[in-house]
């Protein structure tokens, strides 16, 4: 696919550490080509470079390609969506004002893939993790019906904090998931800092992180749901149990899991459907689609954040320490890129399925 070819991407809230991570994945992406940067009216007419200053947050340098794109306001709809056959959300403000303008870029004929969370038990609205409940796509023409559009949609992709074990679970589904335990060690990424702007976290544990324990409880539920009369409805189970935890570490959401199944399955079994799960995106072979998407290391110390969190680019999750339980039948450890597969990674992915499957397309 040549450059004319490709669809041409917006990214609102372009300066941010998940606007910056779009812009780095979605460098040299063979579908898709970032032509349009939209940020905050301070940020809005300077150079992309200048506009985020000392402020790039990622290891690797800053996309040649976006450098001297002009930041546009992201308020003026009308001006963002002129060139752009798509748009990525990762916008910093309250819900209610990302409902309001994530829907009025839908509404301005423009498919939103989004990052945040605002709309993501909006019943119309598809929340994907790709290999998971692609068949929620189907949703979107209902929710265009609601929204009056022609090829103006939303869809999100779920918390960052449920990829390191929901993939595992859904791999085993046919056990029959009864009841899981899990406490989640969470990187500091996943509040957008970084150790140089928040030194507070070097040397500590941070009990507590607003609402994240209740989307890790009920987010898989509704991956888990069904479509019916043009809404998805959620899953009554399994029942899940979270703990959600801040660690000293730059990027990688470990999670440590309990969990009953209504028909024990044996280790051998776990590990075979970890080993053969794969989803539609590895079937359809889309670009960012890691191969194999589940890893186990037999390993004591493994998984380890440092070491494996960029498991297939950071798209895949890995799991290890699978033993049974005195209380649960089984316990185990799963680690997923919190900014990658957990944010603008799994966005990207969603977004290939949804182009894939013909709901984004060029203008």
């Amino acid at each position: 696919m040549d450059r004319k070819e490709k669809l041409r991407v917006g990214v609102l809230g372009a300066t941010g550490m998940v606007g910056q991570r779009f812009i780095s994945l979605l460098e040299n992406h063979p579908w898709y080509d970032v032509v349009t940067v939209a940020a905050s009216p301070r940020s809005a007419g300077r150079a992309y470079e200048d506009a985020v200053g000392e402020r790039w947050k990622l290891d690797t340098p800053m996309p040649e390609g976006v450098k001297k794109l002009v930041v546009k306001d992201l308020h003026n709809i009308d001006e963002v969506v002129a060139d752009v056959d798509f748009v990525f959300s990762a916008v910093d403000m309250t819900k209610d004002e990302i409902r309001a303008i994530e829907e009025a870029y839908a509404k301005a004929e423009v498919p939103v893939v989004s990052n945040n969370s605002a709309h993501r038990w909006t019943p119309d609205v598809p929340m994907i993790i790709p290999e998971l409940n692609p068949e929620h796509a189907e949703v979107i023409d209902s929710q265009k019906k609601r929204l009056g559009t022609k090829r103006g949609f939303i869809a999100v992709k779920p918390n960052c904090s449920i990829q390191s074990y929901t993939p595992a679970f859904h791999a085993l589904r046919e056990f029959g998931i009864k009841t899981a335990v899990v406490t989640t060690y969470q990187a500091i990424s996943g509040a957008g800092k970084t150790f140089k702007d928040w030194p507070e976290m070097i040397d500590n544990v941070i009990p507590y992180i607003g609402g994240e324990e209740e989307k890790s409880e009920q987010e898989p539920l509704k991956i888990w749901g069904k479509v019916e009369d043009g809404v998805i409805k959620k899953a009554e189970g399994p029942v899940i149990t979270s703990q959600c935890i801040r660690v000293p570490v730059s990027n990688g959401h470990t999670a440590a899991v309990f969990v009953t199944f209504d028909k024990k399955p044996s280790k051998e079994e776990i590990l075979d459907r970890w080993a053969k799960f794969e989803g539609e995106p590895q079937k359809l072979g889309l670009p960012s689609a890691p191969k194999p998407f589940l890893k186990y290391f037999e390993e004591d110390n493994r998984p380890q954040a440092k070491l494996d969190r960029d498991y297939e680019n950071g798209m895949g999750v890995t799991l290890g320490r699978l033993r049974e339980d005195t209380v649960f039948d089984y316990k185990f450890v799963g680690l997923s890129h919190n900014t990658v597969r957990g944010a603008a990674g799994g966005a990207i992915l969603c977004a290939e399925l949804l182009t894939a499957k013909g709901y984004i397309t060029k203008k």
